[in-house]
């Protein structure tokens, strides 16, 4: 099962208040072990919501919203993608990790859709394009960067 674990933004993350040295430290450590225990597939923190944007839908219609966004509980500060055996297994781990920020923090864990969760509707068809773009991505990201 994969999870993404979804560190919540605050008021600091937000005004773009970087970590200290302690908790780049204890965080790097903290992904070494995940790294050995099998589990971190992929993990980054985010720039403040100020450098982001929104694009809203409403049917055809397409709105960009420029960063800040107000509600800092709704935001994201960092996340990690992980491969455990359960939620039960995801919780444990999130325990174990430092608090990700100076004083109070949350941190969300939701489990990522697997191609069986999507039943029939998921056909042979899309299930064959799926292969193709992930195929494709993953070609992609092993190019050089410019």
């Amino acid at each position: 099962m994969r999870f993404m674990i979804i560190v919540k933004a605050t008021k600091d993350s937000e005004a773009g208040v970087m970590p200290d040295e302690k908790l780049l430290t204890e965080m790097g450590n903290y992904n070494e072990e995940l790294v050995r225990a099998g589990v971190m597939l992929a993990g980054e923190g985010l720039h403040p919501s100020s450098k982001g944007a929104r694009v809203r839908f409403s049917g055809a219609k397409r709105t960009v919203i420029d960063g800040p966004f107000a509600e800092t509980k709704e935001l994201i500060a960092g996340f990690w993608l992980w491969q455990v055996k359960s939620m039960e297994e995801a919780i444990e781990w999130v325990k174990r990790c430092p608090n990700p920020m100076p004083g109070d923090s949350e941190i969300e864990i939701r489990q990522v859709f697997e191609a069986e969760d999507f039943g029939e509707e998921f056909t042979p068809e899309l299930r064959e394009q799926e292969k193709r773009v992930w195929a494709e991505a993953e070609r992609l990201a092993k190019k050089p960067r410019r």
